[in-house]
């Protein structure tokens, strides 16, 4: 059995072919445990680049805390940070968004299902979710804001957050589902009103005691926009 080596670090078999053998491989002891790969309707893709801790790393971060927070106070369901396993059949996809919230709702009403793993746990999340976040590097803007654009429209997804903190100004931006593909729900004084969470956002950044930028994700009642 012929296997793909990529960049000498993830090794595909050549049995991976489809998204059912993809999701297979990636609960198998054979899946890297580093990089991230993906099924991306037909086609798999390798990033094998660490990366970046202050546009990349700290801004998913901030958002897990607080997103993660609004879980906890309001229980609205389950807020999934980076390498949440997620596929969904429709768009023939199979990826790890940088975050991915599931509400109560959605689980109740089966759009979701939480697979149970080949050793035990529950390891992936599979339908649609009521929002997925990325979080754009040098190496993913094509990704990110074309191939999984149209992915998470197939899938369904009522909201897509994509974020660019790479220079100034950064870019938030809160795609919301139509028939016709997602369309950038427009701001008002800087802020983005979500649907899906009933609350207002804005991204903002600033240096550091030490000249790194840091982020912040504030939150608001939806009224502000």
């Amino acid at each position: 059995m012929s296997i793909i080596v990529v960049a000498d670090q993830v090794r595909i078999p050549s049995w991976v072919n489809d998204l059912e053998s993809f999701r297979r491989w990636r609960q198998s002891d054979d899946y890297p445990e580093r990089g991230w790969v993906s099924f991306l309707d037909g086609e798999i893709w390798v990033d094998t680049n660490r990366e970046p801790l202050f546009t990349h790393n700290q801004v998913k971060t901030q958002f897990t805390i607080v997103l993660g927070e609004l879980m906890e106070r309001e229980e609205l369901g389950y807020y999934f940070s980076d390498r949440a396993a997620l596929s969904n059949e429709e768009a023939n996809l199979a990826t790890e968004p940088d975050g991915t919230f599931c509400s109560f709702a959605a689980r109740e009403a089966r759009h979701v299902q939480l697979v149970e793993g080949a050793k035990g746990g529950l390891v992936e999340i599979e339908g649609t979710p009521d929002m997925v976040l990325e979080v754009v590097s040098a190496h993913s803007i094509r990704k990110d804001a074309k191939i999984l654009r149209n992915l998470y429209w197939r899938a369904g997804i009522p909201e897509y957050w994509l974020v660019d903190a790479r220079k100034k100004p950064l870019q938030f931006d809160m795609l919301c589902w139509t028939e016709r593909g997602y369309s950038a729900i427009r701001r008002r004084q800087g802020w983005l009103k979500s649907k899906v969470f009933g609350r207002s956002f804005l991204l903002e950044s600033k240096p550091d005691r030490l000249g790194h930028p840091q982020f912040f994700l504030r939150m608001a009642s939806a009224e502000l926009s």
